[in-house]
């Protein structure tokens, strides 16, 4: 087991991580050391070319991540406001456009920040106890780490406003409903799931992983003529791996692939 600090624990198995906020006491909030240390772990699970999926909860059975740490946010004046604003949105973009495929396993409370963290990863699946939502209206602030821009890319403009607006927190349930999580789990089975989910998905080309985020990602900010075109230059490229070559001649000789990850 590697640990990045006993903020944030992580754990290699094989092409898997599993990375764990580490502050149960206050919930999982997001100091500024914890954010250090995610960070850090985040940075290296980017730079170990063995890794491609990670799976992020939170310690204890209450929370995912509560949200930032209001007591550290409490005094700042505007200029400290906006830089942990930008310092975090630059945390949570290596996670959204890393190479990396990263699940979200939403244990217990995910709101403000925690919810945040969990927008930015590829896939969330959630504990059926979970309650997520942006509360940051309750504290006289908007969301400041990516909320904004990512939850209505996510549910739509006008659900993501509501729960802006009103600050309220949603079950899991309800969450999928929206399309905020695509999987609900019994609590005692989450991490289960989630690495089982993990293990499929490793189980897979790294190269394909890599260019179907990328086109998910960059595309959705194009005009669909461009995502278009876009997505036919990555599906060539397909064509310049070994992995390509490998699967479609295992398709045509019956038998299962080989992958070499290149």
């Amino acid at each position: 087991m590697e640990t990045a600090g006993d903020l944030v624990i992580t754990e290699k198995f094989d092409a898997l991580a599993l990375m764990t906020i580490n502050r149960p006491k206050a919930l999982n909030a997001l100091d500024q050391l914890t954010l250090q240390q995610l960070d850090a772990a985040v940075s290296a699970i980017e730079a170990d070319p063995q890794i491609k999926v990670a799976i992020i909860t939170g310690s204890g059975e209450k929370a995912f991540v509560a949200g930032g740490d209001i007591g550290v946010m409490q005094p700042l004046d505007p200029l400290g406001a906006r830089r942990i604003a930008v310092d975090v949105q630059q945390l949570l973009n290596k996670i959204e456009y890393g190479s990396t495929v990263y699940i979200a396993a939403i244990n217990g409370y995910a709101l403000g920040g925690g919810c945040e963290l969990a927008l930015a990863c590829d896939i969330r699946i959630a504990a059926d106890s979970a309650q997520l939502g942006q509360p940051e209206v309750n504290l006289g602030i908007i969301p400041g780490w990516g909320g904004t821009q990512r939850l209505p890319r996510l549910v739509g403009s006008s659900m993501a406003k509501q729960l802006m607006f009103t600050g309220e927190r949603i079950s899991a349930a309800r969450a999928a409903q929206i399309g905020l999580v695509s999987e609900v789990v019994p609590a005692t089975g989450l991490l289960a799931r989630a690495r089982e989910l993990a293990q499929i998905i490793a189980a897979k080309p790294k190269m394909a992983l890599q260019l179907i985020k990328e086109a998910v990602n960059n595309g959705r900010e194009m005009d669909m003529q461009r995502a278009f075109a876009y997505e036919a230059d990555l599906f060539g490229l397909c064509f310049a791996t070994a992995d390509q070559k490998e699967g479609m001649l295992a398709f045509l000789e019956k038998r299962q692939p080989q992958w070499r990850d290149q």
